[in-house]
């Protein structure tokens, strides 16, 4: 195993929709209980001897537009040595259904390089880049749920390419649930595709973890 990314005295920055969100506003204040407080709670164990800031900007129904309106007050301002995304999910859906406001997989990949730009330019952090997932099986069939995993792919294609192109840690969350699919229910990960219950989050804060090691 190699070296864990995050050293003492750093501070690691989330920012999301629903899925980091997780509560964090709330009762769950102020990691939400997710994927971010796992990572925290793993990193604690894991390293008791670094002291590391976790920081957690999900909103719930944010898609890329409100991540770019927000970049400045949620990102910059906390100046972090590391930064996780995780965004798309909303963005989809919100071209699949149609609209006044489509984030189109054209649209997203425009202001997804915008905010990279700009957290490259003025905070120079390593990034890690979470995909947007879909945990289902129905492939295939005249439903929404086929729609999305079929239209889905244009929008991680996107992230994959982001990561190229800034030279970030990249965790592909869709293909990882995909693979766990293949041995198991969806409900063993989530009550309905887009949020997954503890089990989900534990899939996605290994590997998270993974992502930050070596």
């Amino acid at each position: 195993m190699g070296e864990f990314a995050l050293q003492d005295g750093q501070t690691i920055l989330f920012i999301g929709d629903s899925i980091t969100d997780c509560g964090r506003r709330g009762a769950e204040a102020p990691l939400g209980n997710g994927y971010v407080k796992l990572v925290s709670e793993m990193t604690t164990i894991r390293y008791p001897e670094r002291s590391i800031r976790f920081i957690n900007k999900g909103i719930g129904g944010n898609r890329i537009t409100d991540l770019k309106d927000r970049w400045q007050d949620d990102v910059i301002v906390h100046k972090p040595d590391w930064l996780s995304i995780k965004i798309g999910i909303n963005d989809m859906h919100s071209d699949l259904r149609g609209g006044d406001d489509p984030v189109t997989p054209e649209r997203y990949e425009q202001l997804y390089d915008e905010i990279l730009s700009e957290t490259k330019q003025t905070l120079g952090c390593p990034v890690l880049l979470i995909s947007p997932f879909y945990i289902s099986k129905d492939q295939g069939r005249d439903t929404h749920r086929s729609r999305v995993l079929d239209f889905l792919p244009q929008y991680i294609d996107v992230v994959c390419r982001m990561s190229e192109k800034y030279g970030t840690r990249l965790v592909k969350t869709h293909d990882l649930f995909q693979h766990h699919l293949a041995h198991r229910d969806a409900d063993t990960f989530c009550p309905e595709p887009v949020h997954p219950h503890h089990t989900g989050h534990m899939v996605i804060a290994t590997a998270v973890m993974d992502a930050l090691t070596g």
